[in-house]
């Protein structure tokens, strides 16, 4: 089987992947500032590699090796306040992991055929109705806010690898529901008080996707070689703050849980800046995706957390 190469490998959509492709029979090669200090119950069949964004150097013989990459190396956007340090992390931790990528497809002899790069449906600005009319498009331009314009920077980044002959494919993925660290485990963490926490009015609509079929997605970038360009990947049924909110406390709580409002104003004190995004409605399609044949599994918000609920 083939060998692909994965940046951000430790993460969480990056753990799922390796475990989906190793599953499949690919070889593994993951890149890492640390790669002897990983640990990882499929350890002993994955290869690590070293690369090193701020000095710009990376195992020349871990590209020679790929015949795929996927990068999904970034800061995590949510995991501190957004001050200008912080942002300045996000937005270089993305742009210029993917010029150490370029800038190595182009110096070091490799058979590499296509390069898989993580974006983000934060490309994408607020919906201008409530409940949306219309669904964001991958061919709609960034918003200029700061996600807006991080993606931007982020999927031009990797752009030049087209020049180079390789086929590219870009996802800009949802909020991720998984069983680990992600996003549903913030959404349920007010639960552990029986409080299911609504965010504002919880009218803003979130476009989301189940880690699976996440990773099915990245599978069919790989082996599909009819796929370029921009996809988003999110679930058919985008669903709102309040009705997410309360479909998880329901599969935990069953009635046991009080519904409260957090307002605006304390969200904003709180997350900061971040508040912007965890407020903001954003309704997105995934047309293009199931255009080229692909089924989700998880569709709905509840069988999504039937599955990740057991």
């Amino acid at each position: 089987m083939a060998t692909i190469l994965i940046t951000g490998g430790t993460g969480l959509i990056g753990k799922a992947l390796t475990e989906k492709f190793l599953e499949k029979g690919y070889e593994v090669i993951v890149l890492s500032r640390e790669p002897l200090s990983m640990v990882n119950g499929e350890s002993s069949r994955i290869k690590m590699a070293n690369w090193n964004i701020e000095k710009q150097t990376i195992d020349e013989n871990a590209i020679r090796r790929a015949d795929f990459i996927i990068h999904l190396a970034g800061a995590n956007v949510a995991e501190k306040r957004w001050t200008e340090k912080r942002k300045k992390e996000i937005v270089e931790s993305r742009t210029k992991s993917s010029e150490l990528i370029v800038k190595a497809l182009k110096e070091i002899s490799n058979k590499v055929k296509t390069i898989v790069s993580a974006s983000a449906i934060g490309w994408y600005g607020p919906d201008t109705t409530t409940p949306p009319t219309k669904y964001f498009v991958e061919t709609d331009s960034p918003d200029n806010d700061f996600l807006g314009e991080t993606c931007r920077l982020w999927e031009e980044s990797i752009e030049p690898v087209k020049q180079l002959n390789k086929r590219l494919v870009k996802i800009r993925t949802g909020i991720v529901l998984n069983n680990g660290k992600g996003a549903l485990k913030k959404f349920s963490k007010s639960l552990k008080f029986n409080i299911a926490a609504i965010l504002g009015s919880g009218e803003q609509m979130v476009s989301w996707i189940h880690i699976n079929d996440l990773c099915r997605i990245y599978t069919d970038a790989i082996e599909n070689e009819n796929l370029h360009g921009v996809y988003n990947a999110v679930a058919p049924i985008p669903v709102n703050n309040k009705k997410l909110t309360l479909e998880l406390a329901k599969k935990l709580k069953a009635k046991k849980f009080i519904p409260v409002h957090v307002p605006e104003f304390i969200l904003k004190i709180v997350l900061g800046e971040m508040s912007v995004e965890v407020l903001k409605s954003c309704a997105v399609s995934s047309d293009k995706i199931r255009n080229t044949g692909f089924q989700f599994l998880y569709p709905g918000i509840e069988s999504a957390l039937n599955e990740l609920i057991k």
